[in-house]
């Protein structure tokens, strides 16, 4: 497996099978580790950040294996490890590994000797020397938070296997930013809430978030705005709570704005069944015949076509299908689909080719079953 061969296999927490799909596209958990014999990235010259690089990526490579060893409950993706120098590759490199949110922003635009470890099915990877030495993360498609922890937690201790953590008694794990000090996780779950935009009830669930002391970002996370109606909501605080108490804080929330969301897309077909059905076959006419069409609109159609798939309102695409394409739209996947660097006008063209071939499959693909 190389960065390369990553565009052609669709990461596994885009298969639309886990639990409350209809809404929730995906869940991660991130930990946030320091090595304690070196000072942080903020202190840390070239050559210690070379050395911390090396260490991580050795101890990842080594101990990884053995967590599948122990567990038995699901497939883990540790069969081919790959790591990527996140400094030695092009940006559009870079803007891809974000898209399939397999790095953060700050690790794109940081500097210096840095990488990311890759599970074999793009939902495990340990970024290095982002903000902080290391940021484990776990992903799983739906609302699966301890399927997502008991991995994360075997990753956690099978790197700790090999290395000393940065921790204090009383503080817990000594982090870079103070507001992961503590048990340095950091967890979020990604929703698809178009119906609450429509009916402008939004705005409620961003009060309420903010109460609970709960983040409410976009698509990709901390910095991005809110895309095709896309949020993730995450904990802000992970001080003075154990890891099993924040995730049954986000455990017990989410079910909220679900079921919010749920209410909300009956109210809209029982007001007016027949224009919520023009609105997503409109969509799909748009996204299945467009000569050009960029990414912002995309998002917005597929939106809006999601949910008509969801209500039973339209049959094509299937949820997985609607989660690929989300993906696939992005200007670094379809700049790496086509082996060429794009302007914006030249994007919009090749999203929409993409679009048509991907729908014109589709159909063939359910003609035939």
């Amino acid at each position: 497996m190389d960065l390369d061969s990553l565009i052609s296999v669709t990461s596994g927490w885009l298969d639309g099978s886990g639990p409350q799909s209809d809404v929730v596209i995906s869940c991660r958990i991130r930990l946030a580790r320091n090595l304690a014999q070196f000072p942080f990235l903020s202190r840390a010259d070239d050559f210690e950040r070379a050395e911390i690089a090396n260490f991580i990526r050795e101890a990842a490579f080594k101990n990884l294996a053995h967590c599948e060893e122990r567990q038995a409950d699901f497939k883990l993706d540790y069969d081919d490890l790959l790591y990527i120098d996140v400094d030695d590759i092009s940006p559009i490199d870079r803007q891809f590994l974000m898209e399939r949110q397999l790095i953060s922003r700050e690790l794109s635009e940081s500097h210096g000797a840095r990488g990311v470890v890759i599970g074999d099915r793009q939902q495990t990877s340990l970024m290095i020397n982002e903000e902080d030495h290391i940021r484990m993360q776990v992903l799983r498609n739906g609302f699966n938070l301890d399927e997502c922890w008991s991995e994360i937690n075997q990753v956690d201790d099978a790197i700790e296997n090999e290395v000393s953590f940065a921790f204090h008694e009383q503080f817990g794990y000594l982090t870079a930013c103070p507001t992961n000090v503590g048990t340095g996780i950091r967890v979020s779950v990604m929703l698809h809430l178009p119906a609450l935009v429509q009916t402008r009830e939004i705005r409620k669930v961003f009060q309420a978030m903010q109460k609970m002391n709960l983040a409410v970002r976009g698509l990709y996370g901390e910095g991005s705005q809110a895309m095709g109606d896309y949020y993730q909501i995450s904990n802000q605080i992970t001080l003075g709570k154990s890891e099993s108490q924040i995730i049954e804080m986000i455990k017990a929330e989410v079910p909220h704005i679900i079921d919010y969301e749920r209410r909300a897309r009956e109210a809209l077909m029982a007001e007016n069944r027949a224009k919520l059905h023009d609105q997503v076959s409109r969509a799909y006419g748009i996204l299945r015949n467009a000569q050009t069409i960029s990414s912002e609109e995309t998002l917005h159609l597929l939106s809006s076509l999601r949910m008509g798939v969801n209500l039973d309102l339209i049959n094509i695409p299937e949820i997985p299908l609607a989660n690929e394409i989300l993906i696939y739209t992005q200007p670094a996947h379809l700049q790496k689909k086509y082996n060429r660097e794009m302007n914006s006008q030249e994007r919009n063209a090749h999203r929409a080719d993409y679009l048509r071939e991907r729908w014109t499959d589709a159909e063939i693909n359910q003609g035939d079953s």
